[in-house]
């Protein structure tokens, strides 16, 4: 059995775009997020590990609040567009693409963030 900080090896395997599979809802203030954990460790009560996650954002999403974490994070878009800056309305910031990467140390504010036309985002969080 593996210990705590290993993650299960997995080959290669098809990512379900349909709605089908192990999609969880995640919290937004409007719109939708659908998040797919596709390794994890990550243990937030001892502080280790990582986690690596495929999420959906519909268009017209809306993370109104700035957010702040104890871990690390990198970000990667995969397709669509993502507004980061936007006021709590979701209207101005910084507009974002395909292959737009962000990479954030913890204890960072960053936020709010907006998906006029929706997005896949690429997520690696880790404490080590």
């Amino acid at each position: 059995m593996p210990n705590r900080r290993t993650k299960l090896h997995r080959e290669f395997f098809a990512i379900p775009r349909d709605g089908s599979g192990q999609w969880t809802p995640v919290a937004a203030d409007a719109g939708g997020i659908q998040a797919m954990v596709l390794a994890d460790n990550f243990d937030p009560s001892s502080r280790t590990g990582s986690r690596t996650v495929l999420s959906r954002w519909q268009p017209g999403t809306l993370l109104a609040r700035p957010v702040i974490h104890d871990f690390h994070e990198e970000v990667f878009i995969v397709e669509g567009e993502f507004m980061v800056g936007c006021d709590s309305a979701g209207q101005g910031g910084e507009r974002f693409g395909p292959y737009s990467y962000a990479c954030r140390p913890p204890q960072v504010w960053h936020g709010p963030f907006a998906s006029p036309a929706g997005c896949v985002l690429l997520e690696l969080q880790s404490y080590d």
